[in-house]
C-alpha cells in the first residue's frame, strides 16, 4: 500500500498546516475551514495524477481537438462534520463527482475508551467506481475504517484512496492493515507520531470539528 506524506517536501501545504496548527490562528474558523479545503484542493490535484484520462474529441469554435477526459467515475466520501470542509476542497476539483457522507462519532465508556458508532450513512452505488474516502483526522483508523466498511453495504469500489490532513503513524499502520493493500493509497498532509490517552493526534492541532465550527456539548 502505498502511503503519500505532503510534509515530506516543503509546498503550501507545508504554509497551510502550520495555520491549521498555531493556536494563535485558531479563533478563525473561517481560515481554519478554508486551509482544510484548501489541502483538500491541492490532494485532490495530486490524486487526479494516478486516475485514468480517456482521449476525447470536443469541437472549438475554430476547429475539432483533441482533448483528454477523466475516465473513471469517482466518489467522494467524507465522515460528519470536520470533514466537511476538506471534502469540498476536493468537490472544488473533481466538481463531477457523485458524494456519499458517513456519520461516526465516538461514545466514550470513561475518560479513556470508547467505541465508534455509525448511525448515518447516504452514498451511491459504489461497485467499480474510484472511492475517495477524506476525514480531516486519522488518529486511530477506527472511524475510517467503520465508515469504510458501512460504504460497502452500497458496493465495491475499484480503487480506494484514504486522505486525511494529519494522520497518527498508529492510524496508518492501522489503515494498512484493514483497507485491501492492492487497491488502496493513503494520502496525508503529515504523519505525527504519537496518539494521547485519549486517542488524539500528538502533537495534531485539537478537535478539527470545534475548531471549524465551534464547540460542541
Amino acid at each position: 500500500m502505498r502511503v503519500i506524506n505532503f510534509a515530506e517536501q516543503n509546498s503550501l501545504v507545508s504554509q497551510f498546516m502550520m495555520e491549521l496548527r498555531d493556536v494563535n490562528v485558531h479563533n478563525d474558523m473561517l481560515r481554519f475551514r478554508r486551509n482544510l479545503e484548501r489541502i483538500g484542493e491541492i490532494m485532490a490535484y495530486e490524486i487526479s495524477k494516478t486516475i485514468v484520462f480517456n482521449k476525447c474529441e470536443i469541437k472549438t469554435p475554430l476547429a475539432p481537438c483533441q482533448c483528454q477526459a477523466i475516465g473513471e467515475d469517482i466518489v467522494l466520501a467524507t465522515i460528519f462534520r470536520a470533514g466537511l470542509p476538506f471534502h469540498q476542497g476536493f468537490l472544488n476539483y473533481f466538481d463531477h463527482a457523485q458524494n456519499a457522507f458517513v456519520s461516526a462519532f465516538r461514545k466514550y465508556t470513561d475518560e479513556e475508551n470508547f467505541d465508534v458508532f455509525i448511525e448515518y450513512i447516504a452514498s451511491p452505488d459504489l461497485n467499480g467506481k474510484t472511492l475517495i474516502l477524506c476525514d480531516p483526522m486519522l488518529a486511530t483508523g477506527t472511524s475510517m475504517e467503520l465508515s469504510y466498511r458501512a460504504l460497502l453495504t452500497k458496493g465495491t469500489p475499484a480503487r480506494i484512496h484514504v486522505a486525511s490532513v494529519i494522520a497518527s503513524d498508529v492510524a496508518v499502520d492501522y489503515v494498512k492493515k484493514t483497507f485491501p493493500s492492492d487497491i488502496t493509497t493513503i494520502w496525508c498532509g503529515a504523519i505525527d507520531p504519537t496518539i494521547n490517552d485519549h486517542s488524539y493526534i500528538v502533537p495534531g492541532l485539537g478537535d478539527a470539528g470545534d475548531l471549524a465550527y465551534g464547540e460542541k456539548i
